[in-house]
Order: C-alpha cells, then sequence, then structure tokens
C-alpha cells in the first residue's frame, strides 16, 4: 500500500480526533448487536473499537464488564481484581464505566493510588506478586487499552490469574456471554454511581508505580547501567508509563532523561504512521521521529507505546528493526542469566525472524514457534520452561534472574532498559550487537506490509487449509512446507505460512482494518525478497478467486 505524504509529520488541528465528540459518542451510541461490526469481539489482544463506529460505547462496557464478573463466580476467583488504564480517551470513561459494574457485583477491585495511569506490564506484575504461593484467592485483571491504536480507539483486555492475555478458552466465554448480555439490552447487569463505587469497602488503593518500579534490579542489572554511565534517552510517546521513567531514575541514578512528558488525548505531538494516521508504534520509524532526531544525545534511547508492552530501540544507527533487537536481545541473555533452567526455551510467533533460530541453535537452546498473539507465552513464563517470549511487532518479556516469572505479558519497559543494560555489559548497543551476528550466522532481509483485502479475502485467509495452495515454487525455490497451523501447539496461525529453502512468507487479515498482512524473509537477499512479495500477494489473489 502506497505511503502517505503525512507519513512522518505532525498533522495539522483540524485532521486530529475530536474528543469532546468521541466522548459524548461513547455515552449517546447504541450499539446495534444485528451488525457484527458493532458486536463486542475479542481479538489477539482484547476487544477494541471506537465510539464513533459504534464498536466501543457504554454499553459494551458494562456488558463485557458484568460478563467477566459472571466467568469469575463459575471459574471460583475470589481474590481482588488489578484494575487499569492507559491514556487513550476512551479509557477513562470505559475505567469509570467497569469499576461501577465491578462494585456493583461485590468484587474488590485495586485502583491506582494516584488515579493515574498504569502501564500492561505493571498490571501483570501485580497480578503474579499477588497470586505467588497462593492456591487460593488468585488475583486476575482488566487493562483498558487499545494498544498503540490510533486516539479515536479504545480497548479492553481481561487478563486471568497467569498474569497474561486471556486465552480463547476464555476470551470466547466471555465474549459469547458480554454479546448475549448487550442483545437482551443489558438485562442482568448490576451498576452503581461512580462516587459510590469509588466509596465502596471493595474498592481499593494500590502503588502500581512503586511496586514495578522497586522490583525492577530482579529482572534488569540497573546497576551495570549506573556503573557503566549509560546516557539513555526515554520518549513516553505520551502513554501510561510516562509518570515511571522519572521514578526509575530517581531510584536507581541512572543517567535517563525523559524527552517529553506531555499527555494529550488527541496526541497532537505524534508524527503520522505510514497511512497519515497516528498511531503510537515504537516499532515505526514514522512514529518515532521525534526521538530518532535525538538519537546523537544519547547513547541508546527508547520509546513504548501507550500501554507500554511495546518497545522502540534507538541507537546512533537509528530505529533497530524489532526482529533485530529480538535476536540481540536473546544471543545477550541466555549467556547472562545462569539462575535460568538450562532447557529454558526461546518463544518466537511464526512470523518472526529466522534469525532467531539460528542465534537460539548457536546457544543450545530449543525454539517454541507459535501463532501470532503474547498469550501463547504466558504457561512457559509462568512455569519458567520458557526464558524469553516475543513478537515480531515489537513485544516481549523475559524472566527474572533467579528464573522466576516477571510478566507474562509484553513488557516495554524491561526491554528498553535491558538496551541499557546490554551497552553497558558488552560495550556494544543492540544494532552492533546484531550486526555481529549477521557475521556469524548471515544476513537475513525481512519486511511486513499491509495490503488491501475485501471480507470475503479475509474470511478465506482465515478458513484456508494448506491443501488448497497447489504452488511448488516461490521466487525460484521448491516450496517445502505449507502450514496454517503452528508447529509447537497446533493453533491456528489465522492465516497460512509458505516456506522454501531460502525464505519464506506469511499473510494474516487484520482484525480491525480492510487489510491482510504480509510477513516475509529472505536468506538470500533484498532482491529475491522482493519475488517473495510479489508472487505471495499473487498467489493470495488467485486464492481469493
Amino acid at each position: 500500500m502506497p505511503i502517505s505524504e503525512l507519513a512522518g509529520k505532525t498533522l495539522p488541528k483540524e485532521m486530529l480526533t475530536d474528543i469532546p465528540g468521541l466522548l459524548a459518542a461513547y455515552y449517546k451510541e447504541t450499539p446495534d448487536h444485528n451488525e457484527a461490526a458493532q458486536k463486542i469481539s475479542f481479538g489477539t489482544s482484547g476487544h477494541r473499537g471506537s465510539s464513533l463506529l459504534r464498536s466501543f460505547n457504554e454499553r459494551h462496557i458494562l456488558a463485557v464488564t458484568q460478563a467477566i464478573c459472571q466467568y469469575r463466580k463459575t471459574a471460583g476467583i475470589d481474590g481482588p481484581l488489578f484494575i487499569g488504564m492507559d491514556t487513550h480517551a476512551l479509557s477513562v470513561p470505559a475505567f469509570e464505566t467497569a469499576l461501577e459494574v465491578l462494585a456493583a457485583n461485590g468484587v474488590h477491585v485495586m485502583i491506582d493510588s494516584d488515579n493515574g495511569y498504569t502501564p500492561t506490564p505493571a498490571l501483570s506484575r501485580a497480578i503474579l506478586a499477588h497470586n505467588a504461593g497462593r492456591t487460593a484467592g488468585l488475583a486476575d485483571g482488566i487493562l483498558i487499552t487499545p494498544s498503540h491504536n490510533p486516539p479515536a480507539d479504545g480497548g479492553f483486555k481481561y487478563n486471568p490469574p497467569s498474569g497474561g492475555p486471556a486465552g480463547p478458552e476464555i476470551t470466547g466465554v466471555v465474549q459469547a456471554l458480554a454479546n448475549e448480555i448487550l442483545a437482551g439490552g443489558l438485562a442482568g447487569v448490576k451498576r452503581l454511581r461512580l462516587a459510590a463505587a469509588l466509596q465502596a469497602h471493595t474498592t481499593r488503593r494500590y502503588d502500581y508505580t512503586g511496586e514495578y518500579v522497586r522490583g525492577l534490579a530482579g529482572v534488569v542489572d540497573m546497576e551495570a547501567i549506573r556503573s557503566a554511565c549509560v546516557k539513555m534517552g526515554a520518549d513516553p510517546l505520551g502513554g501510561a508509563g510516562v509518570k515511571y521513567w522519572g521514578r526509575i531514575a530517581e531510584l536507581y541514578k541512572v543517567d535517563l532523561t525523559v524527552v517529553s512528558d506531555v499527555v494529550d488525548k488527541s496526541f497532537s505531538f505524534m508524527t503520522a504512521d505510514w497511512d497519515g494516521k497516528i498511531r503510537m508504534d515504537p516499532s515505526s520509524a514514522y512514529a518515532m521521529q521525534r526521538l530518532i532526531g535525538m538519537k546523537d544525545r544519547f547513547d541508546i534511547a527508547f520509546g513504548c507505546d501507550t500501554d507500554y508492552d511495546r518497545h522502540g530501540i534507538v541507537t546512533r544507527a537509528g530505529l533497530l528493526p524489532p526482529n533485530h533487537y529480538l535476536s540481540a536481545a536473546i544471543h545477550y541473555l541466555f549467556r547472562n542469566r545462569p539462575g535460568w533452567r538450562p532447557d529454558a526455551a526461546v518463544g518466537k510467533t511464526a512470523v518472526s525472524s529466522c534469525m532467531i533460530d539460528r542465534v537460539a541453535a548457536g546457544l543450545g537452546r530449543r525454539v517454541s514457534e507459535v501463532p501470532v498473539g503474547f498469550k501463547w507465552f504466558v504457561d512457559g513464563l509462568l512455569d519458567g520452561s520458557f526464558g524469553f517470549g516475543g513478537e515480531e511487532s515489537a513485544g516481549a518479556s523475559f524472566l527474572r534472574f533467579d528464573g522466576g516469572p516477571w510478566s507474562t505479558d509484553k513488557d516495554g519497559i524491561i526491554m528498553a532498559l535491558l538496551s541499557g543494560e546490554i551497552t553497558a555489559k558488552t560495550g556494544k548497543d543492540p544494532a552492533q550487537v546484531y550486526k555481529q551476528l549477521t557475521a556469524k550466522y548471515g544476513e537475513f532481509f525481512y519486511r511486513r506490509q499491509d495490503a488491501p483485502a475485501t471480507p470475503a479475502m479475509q474470511k478465506m485467509l482465515k478458513t484456508l487449509t494448506p491443501e488448497r495452495v497447489t504452488a511448488k515454487e516461490l521466487a525460484g525455490e521448491k516450496v517445502e512446507t505449507v502450514i496454517t497451523r503452528a508447529p509447537v501447539n497446533n493453533e491456528p496461525i489465522g492465516g497460512i505460512k509458505v516456506t522454501t529453502t531460502g525464505g519464506w512468507f506469511a499473510a494474516r487479515p487484520s482484525g480491525t482494518e480492510p487489510v491482510y498482512k504480509i510477513y516475509a524473509e529472505s536468506f538470500r537477499s533484498e532482491a529475491h525478497l522482493g519475488r517473495i512479495f510479489t508472487e505471495a500477494e499473487s498467489l493470495i489473489k488467485t486464492l481469493s478467486v
């Protein structure tokens, strides 16, 4: 798809989201439960939508929160529920609506002690810390965020007692029940007024920031960063962790500069992504222009998306591609964490770079390749059988020094700080570490892009079987495998992956936009990668006829 002329630029005021109109629509607009696009739908990471499109309105939040309350009873979850929100405009009203329902249902709710914002990893960490050593009174959580999505979007995630994103066995139940409640005119929804919910004896305060920041020394070598005087820059991108960086710098006495602490619901300070839309995506060079422009001021710099579950690493060479950083991080971590199990595996998604496989092989570590979605890493991080789990979309987490779980959801903060640890301990930034890896394992050419897709094409990709792909060659090489399910757990990858000796491509439909995503990698050259992309698009079009 063509790159917008607005990509990498701040948008004019008239193109920014109308925040008052967005908030008014949250309360005013009534979704039509007969319209599929206006139903509650949990994708790879919760329900997302916009009040302007009648896909994220007050009725949605009333229904889904009541459904979670009923699920908790059925599942026997009776401990506290940790709840947080990011800085998207729709997060505050959704938080208030959810609290009104939770309080009316007698759920013990843990809200931020400063009425502030809560990063996804801080919520995951709170759940795990509470549940450690317990068999009863287990906690779970709700995080209100659409991740890096545009300012007009809202999102709602449920994390069970495992601390990570809920799997389909849970989200399927909650989704079905919530849509039933929505179709029934919200019958059975319990609700208190906000003032009463805030004063309820079941509503309690929790220091998310302090508890998270104080625990960081157990997962990242903060002393090494301090001693080496690594000069770091952090761009909060107006997200939920905006106050965390200052606390980290203060407690650990590290050289960390926060380049901006502005929180603006329209995210007017952001430079537009490739399509001219504002996305707080730290893996996008278009969105990270502000920090990239400051790269020469720091040894290492980083940003996180709005809920802080994704990371973007900037070295003096520029923004490091996510697959490059994942590879460098894995190479470093498994050689510098003696407390991890000797059989701890490397977790990667089916659309991540094969450089990870070569790095893992060089370390003598097993690779576990799963479908897209961090939920597939949760159990492994929880029991220590995964030392690291990461996605090509710049989301990852890893274990504490002692081999125990830190966060079973993606953690942009520890991934950002790890870049400082790598620089401190090796004398090389992650881009330089990756360059060494290419000298050892070869160069990999990777690209991800979107292509237009009709609803019929998206449905075809979701339901495709390997037998339908009859192509014998891809970019001049014999097709070796065609899969629609992940090898490690036989779960659907939500599309198709075709592999040859010299490369591969995968195609998956978007859950929120009329496009499908093509991922491709060549072990040969940039020209070979171009051939893979061209032939992949032709193949998908042929299958859609």
